[in-house]
């Protein structure tokens, strides 16, 4: 195989990763919505949740000139993709 081959099947790829990171979306859970209608809200857009994070939110108390960090609330996020229906 020659030298420029294997460049462009390395291109290819690349192009083809960097296409599907262009395709990710991320929906967050709002406050008061439960899981569900955010499952029904990603669905009706025409995506297909991946992936579930969640991340810890932090408060920054200050008593007795003491500073304390406490979770405050886990912020939920989905990554998706398009569904394949709707390409």
């Amino acid at each position: 195989m020659s030298r420029l081959s294997k460049k462009n099947k390395r291109n290819q790829k690349r192009a083809k990763s960097t296409e599907s990171r262009a395709q990710k979306k991320q929906f967050e859970l709002l406050d008061g919505e439960t899981l569900d209608q955010c499952l029904e809200r990603i669905k009706q857009a025409g995506y297909i949740p991946i992936r579930r994070m969640e991340k810890p939110i932090f408060e920054e108390i200050i008593e007795n000139s003491e500073k304390r960090i406490i979770p405050i609330k886990q912020q939920i996020i989905f990554e998706v993709i398009m569904n394949k229906d709707e390409r």
